[in-house]
């Protein structure tokens, strides 16, 4: 799968952060993995593609349906149109209009949902009356064979790191780099950030089962999963060593941090990782080798200017 994954995906690259590094001290090495340059400007493409290229023929003659505030529903679509299906995607009312534009920029049939819940029942009707396979965002062994490519890569452009922090959503991309990354680098700590608004994972690792909550408060939609389902969970309880947690207030003052300090622009999700080194696991961390997942890049400028605090810095 990685070499037909490779045919329609980037190889991003892994980078030294110096400025993060000058910025918090104590000898702490910082690297990135800037997913966030790869095709359709997040991971998600690694996973549709997987998924899609394990459909049969008779499937892809009818086509795909998905769930999305944005990033899930362009990968979708880019899929969809890769290997020659159509897709119809369901997306938040509130989605941000450059992400809608670029779904149907790649051909798909956009249909808004007025939040995530109504956006799950209504791919739901789309799946039972048209016949269409729902592309999961976060769930299922071919996510996790598409994501756990990033953690392979990571191995694979990085000698030695002793962490990895990695943004938290459903689970799909934290579970499928942590599944590899603990088989090659078992010493290696996998550390999952999820903003306060959206703290499902929290709860259901807490629980001891897949667990949801009632309503996403936070910038960062992407990470806005309203539930998690059994594949990707058991992957994070079998390889996740611990979560943090940042409020709103931290994405958007490392936003704003790595546009100063690095020269780029990326949805709060991206920044999800940065947020965390430079607030509740500074200190924890100083002197480790860490690397940071930066997971995607779906913004458009007025919203970055609006969400961003660009005169913050990280002290």
């Amino acid at each position: 799968m990685r070499e037909r994954l490779a045919e329609q995906t980037t190889l991003t690259p892994v980078i030294r952060c110096a400025a993060i590094e000058e910025a918090i001290g104590g000898g702490t090495r910082v690297f990135a993995k800037l997913e966030f340059l790869q095709r359709t400007g997040t991971f998600k493409a690694r996973g549709a593609l997987a998924t899609l290229y394990g459909l049969p023929p008779e499937q892809l003659a009818i086509g795909v349906t998905a769930v999305s505030a944005g990033n899930h529903a362009i990968a979708t679509a880019f899929a969809a149109q890769t290997v020659g299906t159509t897709a119809k995607v369901v997306m938040i009312r509130s989605a941000n209009p450059s992400r809608i534009e670029a779904c149907r920029s790649y051909e798909a049939d956009v249909v808004l949902a007025d939040d995530v819940h109504q956006a799950f029942d209504v791919a739901e009707r789309i799946r039972n009356d048209e016949g269409r396979y729902f592309v999961h965002p976060f769930e299922g062994p071919a996510v996790a064979t598409g994501t756990g490519i990033v953690g392979l890569e990571i191995c694979e452009q990085c000698d030695d790191f002793d962490t990895v922090i990695v943004p938290v959503g459903g689970g799909g991309l934290i579970g499928g780099i942590a599944n590899v990354v603990k088989r090659l680098r078992p010493a290696c700590e996998v550390i999952g950030v999820e903003p306060e608004g959206a703290d499902t994972m929290h709860r259901s690792l807490a629980g001891g089962k897949p667990m949801g909550i009632e309503k996403v408060q936070t910038i960062a939609d992407s990470l806005g999963a309203p539930f998690t389902l059994p594949y990707s969970f058991g992957l994070c309880q079998l390889h996740v060593d611990r979560l943090a947690m940042v409020d709103d207030l931290q994405l958007r003052r490392a936003m704003g941090y790595l546009f100063g300090a690095m020269k780029i622009a990326v949805e709060p999700a991206c920044a999800a990782s940065t947020a965390a080194l430079l607030g509740p696991l500074r200190n924890e961390l100083t002197g480790k080798r860490v690397m940071l997942v930066m997971c995607g890049s779906n913004i458009d400028w007025a919203t970055f200017a609006e969400q961003a605090i660009l005169d913050d810095s990280a002290d």
